[in-house]
């Protein structure tokens, strides 16, 4: 009797635990890890161990490593053959015996970071991260019921999180990692300084199985930076960085002149994460983008995936129109003050858009490297704020990039940025806050495609960014936008025709 009974509550506890809300499941987990406050309190953890692989039963050594806000890193060799893998704040990278080092990009970027975000902070900071959490159903995990909660991120990364439904504590994730999703489930918990920790973990990645047994696990220890860092090889010879920039800014008159005689269509679509924590788009709007003396002119054509009607269209047409004599008057007036500068004597501010050359100037460059990236020789470094940078008197467009940390891919031959990729690392305050204020961890992407062997163009931007305008609520922005159907026109001096297919 005393046997049925038992089992009775216990089932009772399991089906009470399965019907729980979404944040009562992370609350109980929290508890039961060792409690919100004892959590938040952990700055870094090192765990070291054992990884067998199941098919064969390889094994070797085993190491994982976070430190806040978002370092990470795993390591782990069988029978010899190495694998890495970290994201450093600035940019995440991966790393075998067989194939090399490479920074990672795309959706395998994007996920790298969430992941890293994740395993320092759990699900703690969803809420200011503007995350989405839902329920995501039940599983047995080793013959017991769990609860599932599934985290979305802002950015679209999916993060999948089952909870033992007697203990609440965490035994299996799901990550999305490029264009697979990894797994680890865990047990064997123990109390480590305040908090449980899992002393065993299973790894399923693709159609293997992996066991690690950890015997080493240590929390608030100092772990240098420099163990997340890409391992550069430093027997490869590396192109003068300053000279690269040299010519980059060299570069730029020049790119702006081919930039005259391109035009493309470029889509701009607004997207949100849904309280069922599905990233949709909400709206769209495709212009037809060209140049005109490395002025940007837009031409409306489509809006929400429909083209305009006539009517509209002939506004548009009207509008691209003025925006050149508005062109024309800007450069005419810059002209006018600089001249005007030039014979007082007084310093001359060149109004002209800052490059990226100079932007890095109020940046530290980190970990410089060769790689190939669209089929071109690279040299990548991530960079990061400058803290010797006096930023007080600098424009704003310097400002604002002096406060970023990333990535970046120069093509060696070109002399050209091929791609980009950024996040804020603090604030930005327009007007001393009182116009608008950008949140830490905005983050921006960009990637770019050669032309006719002769230009690097856009052909993908991911935005992210929470902004308050006015000190009145704040907004999310969430924006994809794509560029393709490149065209190379002649065009001539002002009068003549422009916008004629080049032969």
């Amino acid at each position: 009797m005393k046997l049925v009974l038992s089992t009775i509550l216990l089932l009772a506890s399991a089906v009470v635990g399965l019907s729980q809300s979404t944040s009562n499941i992370l609350k109980q987990a929290e508890k039961a890890l060792g409690g919100s406050k004892a959590l938040k309190a952990v700055r870094s953890v090192r765990k070291t161990g054992m990884i067998t692989r199941k098919s064969d039963g390889a094994h070797g050594k085993y190491l994982y490593e976070t430190a806040q806000p978002n370092l990470f890193k795993v390591g782990f060799d069988l029978d010899g053959f190495e694998t890495e893998g970290a994201f450093n704040g600035r940019s995440g990278w991966s790393r075998n015996s067989r194939d090399g080092v490479e920074t990672l990009t795309g959706m395998a970027s994007t996920d790298q970071q969430a992941k890293a975000a994740f395993r320092n902070s759990l699900w703690l900071n969803y809420k200011t991260d503007k995350s989405k959490v839902t329920p995501a159903g039940q599983m047995t995990i080793d013959g017991k019921p769990s609860n599932g909660v599934l985290l979305t991120t802002q950015k679209g990364t999916t993060i999948k999180m089952y909870f033992d439904a007697a203990t609440s504590l965490l035994v299996r994730d799901e990550i999305r990692q490029g264009d697979h999703v990894g797994i680890c489930e865990y047990g064997d918990y123990r109390d480590v300084d305040g908090v449980k920790q899992a002393f065993s973990m299973r790894v399923l990645n693709r159609d293997e199985v992996y066991e690690i047994a950890f015997n080493d696990v240590k929390t608030n220890q100092t772990i240098p930076r420099s163990d997340f860092d890409y391992p550069v090889d430093r027997k490869a010879p590396l192109p003068d960085i300053q000279s690269l920039f040299k010519d980059l800014q060299a570069n730029e008159d020049r790119l702006d002149s081919i930039l005259d005689t391109y035009s493309y269509t470029q889509k701009t679509s607004t997207r949100e994460l849904g309280k069922d924590g599905q990233l949709r788009e909400t709206e769209s709007e495709t212009v037809q983008l060209s140049f005109y003396k490395g002025f940007r002119i837009t031409r409306v054509i489509e809006k929400d995936g429909k083209p305009l009607t006539a009517d509209e269209q002939a506004k548009e047409d009207k509008d691209a129109a003025k925006q050149v004599e508005e062109i024309e008057k800007r450069i005419a007036k810059n002209e006018s003050r600089l001249g005007k500068q030039e014979s007082s004597g007084a310093p001359s501010q060149d109004s002209r858009r800052i490059s990226i050359a100079e932007m890095l100037r109020a940046s530290k460059l980190l970990n410089p490297r060769r790689e190939r990236f669209r089929g071109r020789d690279c040299v990548v470094f991530d960079f990061e704020p400058n803290p010797d940078f006096d930023l007080s008197s600098a424009r704003s467009q310097l400002k604002l990039f002096g406060k970023t940390a990333g990535v970046m891919w120069i093509d060696e031959k070109d002399k050209q940025v091929a791609r980009l990729q950024a996040v804020l690392y603090d604030s930005y305050k327009v007007g001393g806050g009182v116009l608008a204020k950008i949140s830490k961890g905005a983050a921006f992407t960009l990637e770019k495609e050669r032309v006719n062997d002769e230009i690097w163009l856009p052909s993908q931007m991911d935005i992210n960014f929470a902004v308050r305008v006015l000190l009145f609520k704040g907004l999310n922005i969430n924006q994809l936008i794509t560029s393709y159907d490149y065209h190379k026109f002649e065009t001539e001096v002002k009068g003549a025709k422009v916008g004629e297919d080049k032969p």
